[in-house]
This record gives C-alpha cells, structure tokens and sequence, in this order.
C-alpha cells in the first residue's frame, strides 16, 4: 500500500499534522468534551476534521457551531444524525420528516454536505420488517428532493443486526445500496448514499463486493473495532482501532479502491473511553491511525 499524499490545506484550512492529512474525529468519541473543547483538541492535535452530533451542536446553535470550526480551519466530514423513519402512524412520520428537513438545514448551516441517516428501527408492537423497510423507502424518497435542494446528501447507514429491532432495520451494505438505488429510481436523484462503518459492516460475507458496488456512492467512512466481550449495553461494545478483532486496513483498503477520498472517522460508543480524559483519548485515536490507516 503506497502512502497518501501530503494534503494541501485550502485557504483558511488547518494544516494537518504529518500521518494525519484524512483522518476525522467524531464528537460521539470524546463525549464529555462540549464543542468548543473537541474543536480545540483538533487544532492542538493536527486533526483536520472533524463529524459533529446534533446534541453538541444544538448547545451552542448550528450558526455558532458553524463559526467555531470555520475559524478553527476543521472540515465538517459528517453530521450525526437523521433517519427514525419507521413511525407507525401518520403524524409520527410527519414529525420524523420534520426532524429530518431540520438536520438537513444544519448540515448546510454547518458546511458539510453528509448527513448520516439511522434509519430506525421496528415500531413498538411490530414484526412487520418488510412494512419498516417500505417506510424508510417513502421517507426517503420525500427527503432526497429537499436535501438536494440544500446541497446536502443523506448517507445511509446500515447498523449490525443486533440493532435491527430498535435503531436501523437496515442491516448490511447491501441493503443500503438497495434503498439509495431506489430512490434514485422513483425520484430521479442520485445522491442518496451511504456510510461504511467497520464496526456495522465487518462480518458480511459480501462487504468487499458491496464496497465496490458502492462506488460512487460512499460519503463517509467510519472506524472503530470490535472488541470483546460485549459490554451489558451492546451499543458501547466499540474500541479504538487495533483493540479488537476487524481487519480495518482491509476494510480502509477496500473502500479506498471503490474511489472513496474522504475522510477516516472515527467514532466509538464505549464507556471506558468516555471516561478517560478527552486529551488521552484523542492521542490514542492519532497513534492508531498512524500506525493502522495513515498509509492506506
């Protein structure tokens, strides 16, 4: 694998540091950091992007969070995010398409054109899978217009089954490309695409087939690793890159050669990180990345 390329900051841009020209932090990582602290960790890191939540960004308003990381020189790699689009009834769909248009304006607001979507899970009281999958379909088909008209693409993310009944009946790579194709066949808008997670997408038989399927429309790249055991909360069962059993160079290699130049992200949901000082935490994060995906 050759190296990547030193990247030329554009104007006003920070200048990232040696090994770290692609590489995101996700403010999920560093939890109990606000935004302006997670900001400053990037700019005494050399850490040039940055993915930013929707709870860290309403603490301050997407205007001032969007003042923040300009005058930081950070890119917005992704903004987390929209989707619980499977509402049983009428009126809960509406709203969850409310919500949605919102976060789309807070993308834009923000400068960043991906909006990571968690598509939902099983409403209460259901075993219809195939009727929440039809749901997220006709959701999405009425978001895509309006977020073109924004500049903005919303980016699919299939969560591991153990999350299909409460966060994302969209289980695998391919049934995200699925959906995106779909929309693009009713509506005529292909920018609808999706997020290649390791920790969501690892275990597939198909993901190198589907990661190359999915050229074109890969609009973000998301890193953590599998580590065992799996804590109570299945969710905070992430660690950093080389704690845990996926080939993550693999994956990165693969996505890399579907055409993806993005950003690396990085986001991990596990209570030991969060708990550990956000500073340590982010100079875990670089170390990692320099030593398993600097040079993919």
């Amino acid at each position: 694998m050759t190296a990547r390329p030193a990247a030329r900051p554009a104007a006003g841009r920070l200048a990232a540091a040696p090994g770290l020209e692609g590489l995101s932090l996700n403010t999920a990582t560093t939890k109990r950091w606000t935004l302006p602290e997670a900001v400053d960790g990037c700019v005494r890191a050399g850490v040039p992007g940055i993915g930013l939540w929707r709870d860290r960004v309403a603490e301050t308003g997407a205007a001032e969070a969007a003042r923040l990381v300009r005058e930081a020189g950070l890119t917005v790699t992704s903004l987390c995010r929209g989707g619980f689009l499977t509402a049983p009834d009428a009126a809960g769909r509406a709203a969850a398409l409310e919500d949605n248009r919102r976060a789309v304006e807070e993308a834009a607001t923000l400068g960043t054109d991906v909006l990571v979507l968690v598509c939902g899970g099983l409403p209460e009281g259901s075993r219809d899978l195939p009727g929440a999958r039809r749901a997220v379909a006709d959701a999405l088909a009425e978001l895509a217009p309006f977020a073109k008209e924004h500049g903005v693409r919303p980016a699919i993310e299939p969560l591991h089954p153990m999350f299909c009944a409460d966060r994302a009946v969209v289980s695998t790579l391919g049934q995200a490309l699925d959906l995106a194709e779909e929309v693009e066949a009713r509506t005529g808008d292909d920018g609808v695409g999706v997020v290649v997670d390791t920790y969501h997408v690892w275990w597939d038989p198909q993901v190198e087939e589907q990661i190359a399927r999915a050229a074109g429309r890969i609009l973000a790249f998301q890193v953590c690793d599998w580590t065992l055991p799996l804590p109570a909360d299945a969710l905070l069962g992430r660690g950093h890159v080389g704690d845990g059993l996926i080939d993550i160079p693999r994956l990165a290699a693969a996505v890399a050669a579907a055409g993806y130049t993005g950003f690396t992200e990085v986001e991990i949901f596990n209570q030991e990180v969060w708990d550990t000082p956000g500073e340590q935490a982010l100079r875990t994060l670089v170390e990692r990345h320099r030593t398993h995906l600097a040079r993919i």
